[in-house]
């Protein structure tokens, strides 16, 4: 099994947020769809400084959870690293959790507010993203899967993961071993770096491999304000803000 250098069984994801996008772009008005909502040019930017931060690190893997914004990030990050790249792979269980339906808000700042109280609440019994989302419960069966299989492949000890911000979070409480609990700790800023080290050793049937300990080296690596100084606002907060696009952004993406 290959391993981290100086180690015998160590494994390491780089597990990001993708960067800026504007939820309540006109386009998205139009459509509906969140899903496809491209990185704003400010999202870009985020991303090739995290790009930039990691242009070091030679990747076995790369993932992403097939939407556009990280699809788009990971290409970002992709673009500046110093060694060969592996290719582009999808993990659609890491895509962001399933919302539902809302009440009427009147602003930005409301949403953001309701969203916050969904992450707070996820611990709760048959808690979901919103009414009719997606349970809490099942996105951290997902996510749980996902991490399992990529642990399970073998021939690499290094990979980097695009995601969202609430999948990401529901990786993070499962990582300290309180699940849900944990989620609303985690905060996970735009094009945000966190660094997962799992250590591996051989299965009792000799099947493969498990996990004997999980190790959280860093969360919410912003290369482009490392010290987080004016990031007053919660990274939904800032995000609902209004978001003025420059005129080259019209077909960014």
């Amino acid at each position: 099994m290959n391993a981290l250098p100086g180690t015998t069984g160590r494994r390491r994801i780089y597990l990001m947020r993708h960067g800026h996008v504007d939820y309540l772009h006109p386009r998205v008005a139009e459509t509906g769809d969140t899903k496809s909502v491209p990185l704003t040019r400010l999202g870009r930017e985020q991303a090739t400084a995290s790009g930039q931060a990691l242009a070091h690190v030679r990747f076995d893997i790369a993932i992403s959870s097939g939407y556009p914004r990280t699809r788009e990030t990971l290409d970002l990050v992709l673009a500046r690293n110093e060694h060969e790249v592996p290719p582009h792979e999808h993990e659609p269980d890491l895509v962001e959790l399933h919302g539902g339906r809302m009440q009427a808000l009147r602003s930005r700042r409301e949403l953001a507010a309701a969203m916050t109280f969904q992450f707070d609440a996820a611990a709760q019994p048959g808690a979901r993203m919103f009414e009719g989302g997606e349970l809490f419960a099942d996105a951290l069966a997902r996510a749980e899967r996902a991490i399992l299989r990529l642990l399970a492949r073998p021939d690499w000890h290094t990979a980097v993961v695009t995601a969202h911000e609430g999948i990401n979070r529901v990786v993070l409480g499962w990582m300290t071993g309180n699940g849900l609990a944990a989620v609303q700790t985690f905060e996970q800023d735009l094009a945000c770096i966190d660094i997962l080290d799992f250590d591996l050793v051989p299965r009792a049937d000799g099947e493969g491999v498990e996990i004997a300990r999980r190790i959280i080296k860093a969360v919410n690596l912003t290369p482009y304000n490392y010290t987080k100084h004016g990031m007053n606002l919660t990274a939904l907060e800032f995000i609902f803000e209004r978001y003025e696009e420059r005129p080259d952004e019209e077909t960014g993406g």
